[in-house]
């Protein structure tokens, strides 16, 4: 499925991550020789959808179009086939952002094998570009708390998410050899978040070293993810106020990083529905009696909650989830600062 590669012809540059299939047959590897070792390592379109990646790509590399590259660079473009149609994955796909560990899908193979060539070739740090399908703030996100990881992060933003589940996803196989980071650059084509990535990778690039001996905790604004929240296949659901089995109230999507209080309303329920919402914590078990209840026909916030990452695309949904539960996290100790009984954040 890979192709690896050590230039892009001029035409590609020119074109939007919809069209780079005229051009690309599939995932590319590409490799670009720098003044300083190790490489850094981009990936972009691991979610055909999210084409914000790819416009950094671009200026990074109109940038240096005519001088030599700062740092080494290997750049990795996804799901070229999904961005064609602009969707997250096509149907016969497995998610690229779920497949980087051992599997025998033909995914599975094709991610294990960049991380092994990347392994051999050494990496000074690794960032995966995406895109929000909601309304939320540019951040990073980390997979350990060392604090080349905390430095990289806050070179991009105060706000840092700290999590270590689902399994399968690009950050967490490159931790194992080198600091790496999720960002994620608001809606896709966000001009701004486009912006700010371009210049965070410039940064990096130019770079000597992510060691450190400064207190980064101290400039960071850290949340650690203690559940995702998945909608159940034999329900319909709405967002804007049609009928169905599970209605959300309308403007959910504007919540993300806001504390919601007990006994919130979050959606009406056409019928008897004992379990609207899958809500499981890190280690897959159930929590939804901790976070929610049901009371006449709706579904109501049983303590306080922080949601992050909910969208209203139904496809992301049905693929995906509809967003994760968030509480703030000690770095000097190692914990959350509330109790996971409580969900209450300071």
């Amino acid at each position: 499925m890979l192709n690896i590669v050590e230039k892009f012809d001029d035409e590609i540059l020119g074109l939007p991550a919809h069209r780079l299939h005229e051009k690309l047959s599939g995932p590319t590897l590409l490799h670009l020789k720098g003044k300083k070792e190790p490489c850094l390592f981009l990936s972009a379109l691991l979610h055909g959808n999210e084409n914000s990646g790819w416009e950094v790509v671009k200026n990074i590399l109109l940038k240096y179009k005519t001088q030599q590259l700062p740092r080494t660079l290997s750049i990795f473009i996804g799901n070229v086939k999904a961005a064609r149609y602009k969707k997250r994955r096509l149907e016969n796909q497995l998610d690229f952002n779920r497949t980087w560990c051992r599997g025998e899908a033909d995914e599975n193979k094709m991610m294990s094998s960049i991380i092994e060539h990347m392994r051999k070739r050494k990496v000074f740090a690794s960032i995966d570009i995406h895109n929000n399908n909601g309304l939320n703030p540019h951040y990073g996100c980390i997979n350990k708390l060392d604090k080349p990881f905390l430095k990289l992060a806050k070179e991009f933003s105060s706000m840092v998410i700290y999590f270590i589940r689902p399994f399968g996803v690009q950050s967490l196989a490159f931790s194992d050899f080198c600091p790496a980071i999720t960002l994620e650059t608001g809606l896709p084509g966000d001009e701004y978040g486009i912006n700010l990535t371009t210049k965070f990778v410039d940064h990096v690039l130019n770079m000597t070293s992510l060691d450190t001996n400064e207190d980064v905790d101290k400039e960071i604004d850290l949340y650690h993810t203690i559940g995702v929240i998945k909608l159940p296949g034999s329900y319909d659901f709405s967002f804007d106020g049609k009928k169905a089995d599970i209605q959300f109230i309308k403007g959910i999507e504007g919540v993300n990083f806001i504390e919601i209080s007990s006994d919130t309303l979050l959606c009406r329920l056409k019928r008897n529905i004992d379990r609207p919402l899958i809500a499981m914590d890190e280690e897959g078990k159930d929590i939804f009696d901790v976070f929610f209840t049901i009371k006449e026909d709706g579904l109501y916030t049983k303590k306080a909650i922080m949601p992050a990452m909910l969208t209203t695309d139904i496809n992301i949904v049905r693929q995906d989830c509809l967003g994760y539960l968030m509480e703030h996290y000690d770095i000097k100790r190692g914990e959350k600062t509330t109790d996971s009984n409580s969900a209450l954040w300071k």
